[in-house]
């Protein structure tokens, strides 16, 4: 089996044996092969999951990161390795933390990311506290990054497999919650990772990775965000740049910056976007696609992890976008080329290479002045 990153105070990896590790499971099969590895290492190993949403159960349909059947799952590949298996009801601050909050963002026409406040939450607050309250060098998870000792300390690093990196949506780790973590997937594929979850005879090697929001399976955001708060459901009008009327729509909770589909409007001698949506009015701005160009954005919260560096960076402004150059100008991210579909809400995340120095949640944008 793969040498992996356990190394707990100077100890080298396979010779734990006295130590404590503790592993969140989801049920998957990342988190279930991260428990093997630690298992492999000699210490007392120990799988936690915390029951979140039980939303997949709900509607017949497993996937969900908190379903019921992913629960059996976690335990069933504990009992499999022989370790401990926990779940812990964590679904008031959940629900608080993340699924309220993923709401009031659509409500305020911002674009939520549910899984980093998940990771700020109930993962990386909730998860860790246990983890320490059960007496744990560390804590594991099956996410696709790495975690590299620098000269000043542990460094975030993107994941080794660039399909699976998931370094966007850790952003907001403190340098705290980093020296505790280990992170034994990031220098894996996922290909890998499937055929140690299948020598190692776990029941879910070939389990189907989850595509959609944990606590939303069906990928129906609207409707969830509609039975929350009613008042979602509220109609308004969809106006050009200069305000003149071109249609009607169903509720901002349909349309975030950047999107084409389901305006339905005719007429026009080119293709048009989401612009801005205005929850104070209701109305919801389209324009062609050069009028979503933006120079700078302005950010809050930022969490940096980079300590004195002044070098170059990238930004990347979308999970699925590819990092871009840019500098960090006070609050403010100024981007060296005008970069498109930067929606308030999402997280602008910077790197210098390989490594996340940090990053912020993006609250205004600049357009740029060739799209004025």
């Amino acid at each position: 089996m793969e040498q992996s990153d356990f190394q707990l105070g100077g100890t080298a990896p396979g010779s734990l044996r006295g130590r404590r590790i503790v592993v969140a499971m989801s049920g998957g099969v990342d988190s279930s092969v991260v428990a093997a590895l630690a298992h492999e290492t000699g210490a007392e190993t120990i799988g936690v999951t915390l029951q979140l949403y039980d939303h997949g159960e709900a509607i017949g349909r497993a996937g969900s990161c908190c379903a019921g059947r992913d629960i059996r799952d976690a335990r069933a590949v504990c009992d499999r390795l022989g370790i401990a298996h926990y779940v812990f009801d964590h679904e008031t601050s959940f629900r608080e933390q993340v699924v309220d909050r993923f709401a009031d963002e659509y409500l305020a026409g911002r674009t939520p990311i549910p899984c980093v406040q998940c990771n700020m939450g109930p993962k990386f607050t909730d998860l860790l506290k246990l983890a320490r309250d059960l007496g744990a060098d560390c804590l594991a998870t099956g996410h696709y990054v790495r975690r590299v000792e620098g000269a000043d300390g542990a460094e975030l690093h993107r994941g080794a497999d660039p399909a699976r990196d998931q370094s966007y949506f850790l952003f907001a780790t403190t340098q705290a919650q980093l020296d505790y973590l280990r992170f034994p997937l990031g220098g894996l594929p996922k290909a890998r990772v499937r055929e140690i979850a299948a020598e190692l005879g776990l029941g879910v090697a070939a389990k189907p990775d989850s595509q959609d929001i944990c606590f939303v399976p069906d990928g129906d955001y609207a409707s969830l965000v509609k039975k929350l708060r009613p008042e979602a459901d509220t109609a308004g009008d969809i106006v050009d740049l200069r305000g003149a009327k071109l249609g009607e729509h169903r509720g901002l909770i349909h349309f975030t910056v950047g999107q084409r589909r389901g305006l339905e409007i005719g007429g026009s001698p080119e293709p048009l976007y989401v612009v801005r949506v205005e929850p104070e009015t209701r109305r919801v701005i389209v324009g062609p696609r050069r009028a979503l160009a933006v120079e700078a954005a302005r950010l809050t919260d930022i969490n940096w992890l980079g300590g004195d560096f002044t070098g170059p960076l990238t930004a990347k402004v979308r999970s699925m976008a590819k990092p871009v150059p840019a500098r960090l100008v006070d609050d403010r991210i100024v981007f060296d080329a005008p970069e498109y579909g930067v929606a308030p809400g999402q997280a602008a995340v910077l790197y210098a290479g390989e490594r996340v120095l940090g990053g912020g949640w993006i609250a205004q944008t600049e357009a740029a002045l060739a799209a004025a």
